[in-house]
């Protein structure tokens, strides 16, 4: 008889090489100049406050009516030269991943999402990975406008306002929104367990 081993323990996530993570037009989530497209930006922040070069951020959302469809092949890769194959810049995919720059920022183009159930509160669902994290972080970004009842959500009712506002896009100017990550400190962003 065998003795079981333990679990193996979880690694750091990263860092990140160039090959098949980040992809070509990995940000451009909404149609090619749709005019409802709204732009998203930020940055992603470490506990000290220091830009974080190398992390990824994942948008996967809903599109204007509810549906998270999305447009097929949109993670198709070309075997030869790493670009995404599948998206072609007509149709809304629903999903992006966005590497940061070496300033930490990122930034992607899309749709305002519409609510996936009737009384829902619309959001995008966010995925981060980053250097010296056991485990991808979840959170959500909702938009100014379509935020109302936030404190009537069963999961962020129970957080305090100040807490709550991690989850709120900031409105720049017409179409443009930010939206900065903190990964930990006293602004952390709210992120949340999936079990």
């Amino acid at each position: 008889m065998t003795t079981p081993l333990p679990p193996t323990p979880s690694q750091t996530v990263g860092p990140f090489y160039g090959y098949a993570l980040p992809f070509a037009g990995g940000g451009d989530i909404a149609p090619v100049g749709h005019p409802d497209a709204v732009t998203l930006h930020g940055y992603v922040y470490d506990g000290a406050g220091e830009p974080v070069p190398d992390a990824i951020v994942e948008i996967w959302q809903a599109d204007p009516a509810g549906s998270t469809a999305g447009a097929h092949g949109s993670l198709r890769h070309d075997p030869v030269t790493g670009e995404v194959v599948g998206r072609d810049g007509t149709r809304f995919t629903g999903y992006g991943r966005i590497a940061t720059d070496a300033d930490g920022h990122w930034s992607a183009r899309t749709l305002a999402p519409g609510p996936h159930a009737p009384g829902a509160v619309p959001y995008l669902a966010v995925v981060v990975f980053a250097r010296g994290l056991l485990h991808h972080l979840h959170t959500r970004i909702y938009l100014p406008g379509q935020a109302c009842g936030l404190a009537a959500t069963p999961v962020l009712g129970a957080l305090p306002p100040e807490r709550r506002a991690t989850l709120l896009a900031t409105p720049e100017a017409d179409g443009l929104h930010r939206f900065d990550i903190r990964l930990q400190g006293e602004e952390e962003t709210v992120f949340l367990d999936f079990h």
